[in-house]
Formats: C-alpha cells, structure tokens, sequence
C-alpha cells in the first residue's frame, strides 16, 4: 500500500484566492436625485440632476458635452423642511462618460468640489448626514 503526502502549501483554503477590491475614494457616497443649475464661466445657465454625491463631490447627468478639466459654478437645489434651499459651489470636471439613453441627459460627468459659497459646505454635509440617516 502507497502512501499520498500532500506538498505544503498546495491545499490552501480557497478564501485566499478571489478578487480584492480596494476603496479608493476618501468619503462615503450617498444616492440622491436633486436639480442641478450650472454655468462655464458665468455664461448662461443650464440644468441638471445630481444623482450621487460626497463631501468631494458630486456625478451629474447633464445633456451637453463638457471637456474633463472644465470648472463649472454649480447650484444643488433641495427642499430642507418647507424651504427651498440650495448648495452653490465651484466643480471640475474629472471624468465623463456617455449616458444610457434612457436616463435623464446624455453625458454623465463626475464633478470634483473645488471651492463651496460661505456656509454651502455645512449644507452638503447636513444634507449627505440625511441621505444616510434616510438610507439612500
């Protein structure tokens, strides 16, 4: 009778094999679906919708072809209680993509905070805090 001996390190658990997938973005992103007004350059202003955002930024649908690079002056509009409240702040355009052309607009662009209006920042936070409270 032979006797089988198994090599070490060849029965290994299978948890150690698999994909790894690292998160690199530095602050948790929320789902929301709030208008967005936005204008290059202070020129004339078009509209939006914001469909995911963080404290860093923020993925719009808009329907007009952006270059990456381009800043824009954005306004997030939201309804706080029975007002109407918005978040203005200063983006850049670091990623874009074709939308499917089922949702709303044709170009989905992932938009970098630059610079809030006194006080915006305190709003996004309260208003992603929600986002999280409510689940979304």
């Amino acid at each position: 009778m032979t006797t089988l001996r198994r090599k070490r390190g060849k029965n290994r658990p299978r948890s150690e094999k698999g994909i790894f997938i690292v998160e690199r973005r530095k602050h948790p992103r929320f789902t929301v679906e709030l208008p967005l007004d936005y204008s290059i350059e202070n020129k004339d202003h078009y509209g939006g919708v914001a469909v995911n955002a963080s404290r860093g930024g923020v993925i719009v649908y808009l329907p007009v072809a952006i270059v990456v690079g381009t800043s824009l002056d954005i306004e997030i509009i939201f309804v706080k209680g029975f007002e109407l409240n918005s978040i203005r702040a200063r983006a850049k355009v670091v990623w874009s993509r074709l939308a499917p052309k089922a949702t709303w607009g044709e170009y989905r662009y992932g938009l970098e905070f630059e610079k809030f209006q006194e006080g915006d920042l305190q709003k996004l936070r309260a208003l992603l805090r929600e986002a999280e409270r409510t689940g979304d």
